[in-house]
């Protein structure tokens, strides 16, 4: 497992945060990227659990996930339309520097 935390973004995501991201030299893979485009929320989840890949969501439906199973590496949580996309790379690029990825494993940290 990396030392370092790496993101996925989901498809919702907007692809600008990833360009923010890996301008900070944070590692992020996109779900249209790898292939996962109009995958369901499991398919992506097992996606993020084989890569150990914390993902970032808008998507309300990975809240429930998380109630259910303890066992992902972690999930980054902003409502759509409150954060701008700057504001989003900076709490990504926050959570990158403060947590281990073995600390973001079954946390949801809210943007």
């Amino acid at each position: 497992m990396s030392q370092r935390i790496q993101f996925h973004l989901d498809e919702n995501a907007d692809l600008a945060i990833a360009a923010g991201l890996r301008r900070n030299g944070i590692d992020v893979t996109t779900t249209k990227e790898v292939g996962l485009l109009t995958k369901s929320d499991e398919e992506q989840l097992a996606f993020i659990c084989a890569n150990h890949r914390v993902i970032f969501t808008q998507d309300t439906d990975f809240l429930r996930i998380a109630s259910y199973t303890q066992t992902h590496p972690g999930i980054a949580f902003c409502q759509k339309g409150t954060r701008s996309i700057g504001e989003i790379i900076a709490r990504l690029t926050l959570i990158y520097q403060v947590f281990s990825p073995e600390e973001m494993i079954g946390r949801v940290e809210f943007l």
